[in-house]
């Protein structure tokens, strides 16, 4: 372990220690404000592209075991900022350390800097390119290659997560005392088949699909929507995902064809696709919402939730002209958080339901889906 640096566009420089992988990253620099879900948030396809700082002071503590993953092949992080890692996990289900972890999958890490007054900046600034280096210790040269870098919003990096192959998904949520090749549904015949667009999904997603009680099917990010039709779901997922919704183009395309064809659940990027495929428009937040503890108000009901976050974007429901109705909102800082066709059972939300890591306040989402695909809602 050695130094480090982290050079940000507009020229400022925080210097650290090395942990992880050592070599050079160039993503987004974000903060998230999770205080648990380390290894989550790291294998969360959502952050592709993207170097994450984490508000909470202390990560390490309770190690990585191989079932708390998000996403298979690994973290899909560019880079990871803490203020103090610890090396000396203590948990029971801890099967290596944090910096192992790094180190396995190539994931360049740096410790020992003013995460708080990092995160500040950022809020006061703006989300904006990093580049984090172990081997190149001079500030200017670093400030070149990543201002020569074009940024994640000219970029398709859903691409770069989406499933190769069409897979179909059985485990459940994780149940204590329960293995992983235990959490399995047995009930297919008569379940009703969700299929699930690929653009980054979070396998809670998947696994909190067959606890609602679907027969859940996958299908890669580009797949025709006339493809999945012909599958005869009675419904249609479009998951999360990284990067700049307007470089998705054949998701917006795909999701033109498919409203009003099947109930359709968006989260997340998926969210933003369905408002883009109804003519809407996004914009980008300034530092965007990353984090397990965000208020969001449920305007049907008035129910207010505690959500995990993870986007830049955001859908302006006014773009769209009368076509949805608003049914969720950011209670930090007003944002639109969620809306519902007024004609075809359609409907999304831009927080994460799932969780994983954060609370479960929204997990009745899921049930909702299947009464809209019954036609009770």
């Amino acid at each position: 372990m050695g130094k480090a640096l982290l050079v940000l566009a507009d020229g400022t420089v925080f210097e650290g220690m090395s942990f992880g992988s050592e070599g050079e990253t160039i993503g987004e620099v974000v903060f998230n404000t999770s205080m648990t879900g380390y290894q989550e948030i790291l294998t969360d396809p959502s952050y592709k592209g993207q170097i994450v700082t984490m508000t909470c002071t202390q990560m390490g503590n309770y190690g990585v075991n191989a079932e708390d993953i998000e996403s298979s092949g690994g973290p899909k992080v560019e880079g990871f900022v803490v203020r103090e890692y610890l090396d000396f996990p203590s948990n029971w289900r801890s099967q290596m350390s944090l910096g192992q972890y790094l180190r396995d999958n190539k994931v360049v890490g740096i410790e020992d800097i003013d995460t708080r007054a990092l995160t500040r900046h950022l809020r006061n600034n703006g989300a904006q390119m990093g580049i984090i280096s172990s081997v190149d210790l001079n500030p200017e040269s670093l400030l070149e290659k990543v201002r020569k870098h074009p940024g994640i919003s000219a970029l398709d990096i859903v691409k770069d997560v989406t499933t190769r192959n069409p897979y179909k998904w059985e485990e459940g949520v994780w149940k204590w005392g329960i293995r992983a090749t235990e959490r399995q549904s047995d009930r297919y015949e008569g379940m009703a088949k969700v299929v699930v667009y690929d653009f980054g999904i979070k396998f809670n997603i998947l696994r909190n699909l067959v606890d609602a009680g679907f027969d859940v099917r996958v299908v890669p990010a580009q797949t025709p929507a006339e493809a999945v039709l012909e599958m005869n779901p009675d419904g249609i997922l479009l998951s999360n995902g990284p990067g700049d919704p307007e470089t998705v183009t054949y998701g917006i395309e795909n999701t033109k064809k498919l409203i009003g064809k099947r109930p359709i659940f968006g989260i997340c990027l998926g969210h933003q696709i369905l408002g883009l495929a109804m003519g809407g428009r996004t914009y980008k937040l300034k530092f965007g919402h990353h984090g397990g503890n965000h208020p969001v108000k449920d305007l049907k009901t008035g129910r207010v939730e505690i959500t995990s976050q993870n986007h830049n974007y955001c859908v302006d429901i006014n773009s769209l002209k009368g076509q949805v109705k608003l049914t969720h909102r950011n209670l930090f800082d007003g944002s639109e958080e969620g809306m519902e066709h007024v004609e075809y059972p359609v409907f999304s939300v831009q927080h994460h339901p799932e969780a994983g890591p954060g609370p479960n306040d929204s997990t009745h989402l899921f049930r909702r889906f299947g009464e809209m695909m019954e036609g009770k809602c």
